[in-house]
């Protein structure tokens, strides 16, 4: 599966949030970089952000409810876990 077909199926997840395009990121970074501000919580005021593990329960959550196909669920998930390794 490519790295650009699985952030268009990120980007299916998160509706109301904006993915800026940048020219010189490839479609891997932005995607790497979307979920890592996911699980660092970023979108969040300070004082009221959940720990990598909170959003990486509520990340998988979302991605198993999702109407994504199996294997982009499997993907997704792999990269999840894989990146919240890199992140804690």
């Amino acid at each position: 599966m490519t790295s650009e077909h699985l952030l268009a199926a990120y980007q299916t997840l998160w509706l109301n949030r904006s993915f800026a395009s940048k020219q010189a990121m490839t479609s891997e970074d932005q995607l790497h970089e979307a979920i890592m501000k996911d699980l660092k919580d970023e979108m969040t005021h300070p004082r009221v952000r959940q720990t990598p593990y909170v959003k990486y329960h509520l990340g998988i959550k979302r991605i198993l409810n999702s109407s994504l196909s199996s294997d982009e669920k499997v993907a997704l998930t792999s990269l999840y876990t894989n990146l919240l390794d890199s992140c804690i």
